[in-house]
């Protein structure tokens, strides 16, 4: 996405791909019609394991989030959507947010709220090939951008825009900008409790693409997953959000990832999966990423079979 293209929006239905969410003969989990499903089963079976491990190697930051403390900020947000957005299920909100927690969140309030969540995804005029781009003109709720974003967002027609500086420990806004809202002074006021409404049809969809890539993935409550990718992306949404929350595994979430970390943040972390593509472990030397290494990363750590690499499944 560059400053002089005009972005376009795409839904994350039309991001994963109708192949991807089409099989109504994949169950649904019991209880779980949409994605606060998801969450709230997590929620009420493993709520203080880690479920979201962040790093940003470009600043040291590093958080980790229990169910309960993701599902509190989740609440928060969800809640500031309809209560100071005074959006309602059906309504479509955007996220311009590179690999984040707070993408994730968002992200999750904005399905728990019954909205339609739409990305910028990365490509030719932000459209991403194949993706099914909404109308340049449609309008949406709000938007959700990284501060370094605004400009470069500009010409999208959003009710109101919610800028976030991304900087550690909350930190607001490096300066006010009139007409824009910023998450990190909106949300602290907000309920930690949030009663979603019932889930619309359309996310059975993503619920099936989470379980069938789960399933695909032999993913049990026991993996970790090192993700470097952002919700913008079917990796993104599916290897770094979804598919984990399915099966109960932890996500350990990276931008800006330091390679020579790579070894050091498989152990300390545990990490069980890589999701493939991650660029920094194919440049590195001796290290093979291609479809032949799908069983394990060679050399990546000392025991091949300790980390596997995950790859998108291919359906229909």
């Amino acid at each position: 996405m560059t400053a002089t293209a005009t972005p376009r929006l795409v839904s994350t239905a039309s991001l994963l791909g109708t192949a991807t969410l089409a099989e109504p003969e994949a169950p649904l989990p019991a209880g779980t019609p949409g994605i606060a499903g998801l969450l709230a089963r997590r929620l009420a079976t493993d709520p203080t394991r880690p479920l979201v491990t962040f790093y940003d190697d470009a600043t040291g930051e590093r958080l980790e989030f229990s169910a309960i403390t993701l599902d509190n900020w989740v609440a928060k947000t969800a809640n500031m959507l309809v209560d100071t957005l005074g959006l309602a299920p059906g309504d479509q909100i955007g996220v311009a947010l590179p690999t984040h927690w707070l993408a994730l969140v968002i992200t999750l309030a904005g399905w728990s709220a019954g909205l339609e969540v739409l990305v910028i995804p990365d490509g030719p005029d932000g459209a991403g090939a194949g993706a099914g781009p909404a109308p340049a003109d449609t309008r949406i709720g709000a938007l959700f951008v990284a501060e370094d974003r605004i400009d470069a967002t500009a010409a999208l027609a959003a009710d109101e825009t919610v800028a976030l500086s991304l900087r550690p420990m909350g930190g607001r806004l490096l300066r006010p900008i009139p007409g824009v809202l910023d998450y990190a002074t909106e949300v602290p006021p907000h309920g930690d409790r949030f009663a979603a409404p019932p889930a619309p049809p359309e996310q059975a969809g993503l619920v099936r693409a989470a379980v069938r890539t789960a399933a695909s993935w032999d993913l049990t409550a026991t993996d970790r997953i090192l993700c470097t990718a952002a919700p913008d992306t079917a990796e993104g949404l599916l290897g770094g959000l979804l598919a984990p929350l399915a099966a109960g595994a932890s996500i350990v979430l990276c931008r800006r990832l330091d390679a020579n970390a790579l070894d050091r943040r498989a152990e300390t972390e545990r990490v069980t999966a890589v999701l493939a593509p991650l660029d920094a472990v194919s440049s590195r030397p001796g290290t093979e990423a291609d479809d032949a290494a799908a069983s394990g990363v060679s050399g990546w750590p000392a025991s091949p079979a300790a980390v596997r690499v995950l790859r998108l499944p291919r359906h229909g």
